[in-house]
C-alpha cells in the first residue's frame, strides 16, 4: 500500500470517549437500544469528525453494528437524538438518509443476484424520474436522465475493475467483487458520508488491497468515511481517528496508535486478561488491587508491543 497523509488536529482538548470534534458530521447523545433487558447500545456521546476516515471497533457483541442502524434509520432506539449536518435524523427513515448523502454497505452484501451488475448500480441513484408511476408512462420525460445514470454507472464501473462484469448477474460474483459493487453503488448517489460494515469481511486477499485503495480514495474525493473493522492491521493503517465500543458503551477514543495501546483495546482483541473486568481496565468503574496491577501490567505489556512493532519498521 502507498502511504498517504493522515488527517490529525480532528479533536478538542484531550482524546477521551465523547471528546469533542472540529468539525463534526455526526453527534450523538444519548442513544439507547436493548434487546430483551440487554443493552446492545448505550451512548452517552460521540461526535464524527469531518474529511477523515473514522474506524469503530471492539469485540464482538459490542454494538457497533446496532449503532450503525440506528444511525442509518434501520433500526429505532429508545431514546436518544443524534444529527448529520446540523439536521436531525432521529425518527427518519433509511431511505430519506440516503437521500440526505449519508450511505452505507452491509456486513452481508445486499446486491440482488437476478440482476445484472449494471442494473444493480442503477438501483443506487436518487430521484429517478422513471420511477414514479405517471412518469414512467412517458419515456421521454426520464429516457435522457437514465443515460446519464447509466453512463456514471459505467464510469463507477472502471473505477472498481468491475467493468468486464457489467452484463453478468450480480450472483456469479465473488463475495470481494459483491463487496465492490455495493461500494461503487453506495456512491451513485454522491454522498457526503459512506458508513462501510466490516468491508474485509469474506474478502479474498487478492481483492484486499484493491478494497483499502477504494476507501482512501473515498476521503481524497472530499468525502467521510466510518467503518466497522475487526483487522486492527487494516484500522491502524487507514483510520485518521478510532472510536472503540464494549457493553455498547464510546470506551475509548483517539488516533489508531494511541488507541491501540489503550489497555481496554489490548484486553478486548488478545484476550490476554479475560479475568480483568473491561469496565475496570478503561478506569469506567472502581476496582480492588489486584485488578489496578493488572491494568498497569497490560498497560506495560502493550508498550512492549509497540517497542516491538517500531523495531519490525
Amino acid at each position: 500500500m502507498v502511504p498517504r497523509e493522515k488527517t490529525t488536529g480532528l479533536h478538542v482538548g484531550e482524546a477521551a470517549p465523547g471528546c469533542k470534534k472540529v468539525d463534526p458530521i455526526i453527534v450523538a447523545d444519548s442513544v439507547r437500544r436493548s434487546f430483551g433487558g440487554v443493552h446492545a447500545v448505550d451512548v452517552d456521546h460521540v461526535e464524527i469528525p469531518r474529511g477523515a476516515i473514522t474506524a469503530l471497533i471492539g469485540p464482538n457483541g459490542a454494538g457497533k453494528t446496532t449503532f450503525f442502524n440506528l444511525l442509518t434509520g434501520f433500526d429505532t432506539p429508545d431514546e436518544g437524538k443524534w444529527s448529520f449536518n446540523d439536521r436531525s435524523l432521529a425518527g427518519v427513515p433509511a431511505y430519506k438518509v440516503a437521500r440526505r448523502g449519508l450511505v452505507r454497505t452491509f456486513q452481508l452484501t445486499k446486491a440482488l443476484g437476478l440482476l445484472t451488475v449494471l442494473e444493480n448500480m442503477k438501483l443506487g441513484a436518487t430521484g429517478q424520474r422513471g420511477e414514479r408511476f405517471f412518469t414512467s408512462l412517458v419515456p421521454a420525460v426520464w429516457r435522457s436522465q437514465d443515460k446519464e445514470i447509466e453512463q456514471r454507472a459505467r464510469e463507477l464501473l472502471v473505477r472498481f475493475k468491475l467493468d468486464a462484469k457489467v452484463d453478468d448477474y450480480a450472483a456469479s460474483l465473488s463475495g470481494g467483487q459483491r463487496k465492490l459493487l455495493e461500494m461503487a453503488r453506495a456512491l451513485m448517489s454522491s454522498p457526503t458520508l459512506v458508513m462501510l460494515d466490516e468491508p474485509m469481511a469474506g474478502v479474498n486477499p487478492a481483492l484486499t488491497q484493491s478494497l483499502l485503495d477504494h476507501i482512501l480514495d473515498l476521503k481524497d474525493q472530499g468525502m467521510t468515511v466510518l467503518f466497522v473493522e475487526h483487522d486492527m492491521h487494516m484500522v491502524r493503517h487507514i483510520a485518521d481517528w478510532v472510536v472503540v465500543m464494549a457493553e455498547g458503551k464510546i470506551v475509548a477514543e483517539g488516533d489508531p496508535s494511541t488507541v491501540m495501546s489503550d489497555p481496554a483495546v489490548i484486553d478486548a482483541y488478545l484476550g490476554a486478561h479475560q479475568d480483568v473486568d473491561l469496565g475496570v481496565v478503561t478506569g469506567r468503574v472502581a476496582g480492588d488491587g489486584d485488578a489496578e496491577a493488572s491494568r498497569h501490567m497490560i498497560e506495560a505489556e502493550s508498550n512492549d508491543e509497540l517497542e516491538r512493532e517500531e523495531k519490525k519498521r
